[in-house]
């Protein structure tokens, strides 16, 4: 079984939120970006449960 956490972040801090996940066993599987007032990007996470 799976379990998803999704994270609303910035471009500055989206690399340094995807390394530590990555520490705890979650990888990215999807990476969604907008733009309205600021960039945002929703970054969705994935592992075994």
């Amino acid at each position: 079984m799976k379990e998803y956490k999704q994270i609303k972040c910035g471009q500055r801090e989206a690399e340094q939120i995807m390394n530590d996940m990555a520490e705890r066993g979650w990888r990215v599987v999807s990476v969604t970006y907008w733009s309205y007032w600021w960039v945002h990007l929703l970054i969705t996470f994935e592992r075994d449960k």
